[in-house]
């Protein structure tokens, strides 16, 4: 088992170094080989020195699921819709509205190719990592959003950071009562969707 110190060395470089560093202008390819080497060596990690093995829970509670997230769902229909008539009206539902089969195909690829691994790195890695190094469950799930947040500064944009901040303790706590990967999955899913829907996915990189 690796010391306390060996993982703080690791927490500092994968989850702030690199995120910040991706701010900085340099070569898109080094950042890219970046990442990937990244993500292999937290998945070497999960498989190989947190035994993880990646399997479904037989015992998830849908049902409270659902309802909980149904209900922090309609909440962020409601205030991102407000949001987007105020500020930004011409892209109210303007993909789903105009490029239907644009909006589908990216909705599939991001949920799959983008939501799964951020989950697989910022909750179950750093939750199954990292949760022994913080005494409060309230300053690791505190930490582990500003951490989240810090993943999408590359975007320059402070509207981003307070949405991907609130995210990220929405997805920590979910993660740290479930601890299932699949579940806050769903829910990041959901949620990151919506804004693309609603007509926010511009500022998060989404095409359109």
């Amino acid at each position: 088992m690796q010391s306390h110190s060996y993982k703080f060395i690791e927490f500092f470089i994968a989850f702030i170094v690199v995120p910040v560093s991706f701010v900085l202008d340099y070569p898109i390819l080094i950042k890219f080989l970046i990442g990937i080497v990244g993500f292999i060596y937290i998945i070497f990690v999960l498989l190989r020195i947190e035994n993880n093995q990646f399997k479904i829970a037989k015992n998830l509670n849908w049902k409270l699921f659902w309802k909980q997230t149904m209900l922090k769902f309609v909440a962020v229909i409601v205030l991102t819709t407000v949001y987007v008539c105020i500020y930004d009206q011409s892209n109210l539902f303007a993909v789903v509205l105009n490029k239907p089969f644009l909006w589908f195909a990216i909705i599939f690829a991001y949920s799959l190719f983008s939501v799964y691994p951020q989950e697989l790195i910022y909750r179950t890695f750093y939750f199954q990592r990292y949760q022994a190094l913080f005494k409060s469950p309230k300053t690791l799930i505190f930490i582990n959003a500003i951490v989240f947040c810090l993943a999408h500064l590359f975007f320059r944009n402070t509207l981003v950071l307070v949405l991907t901040f609130l995210g990220g303790v929405l997805f920590g706590f979910t993660f740290y009562k479930t601890k299932s990967t699949l579940l806050v999955t769903v829910e990041h899913a959901i949620y990151g969707s919506w804004l693309f829907t609603v007509g926010m996915g511009e500022m998060l990189g989404f095409p359109s």
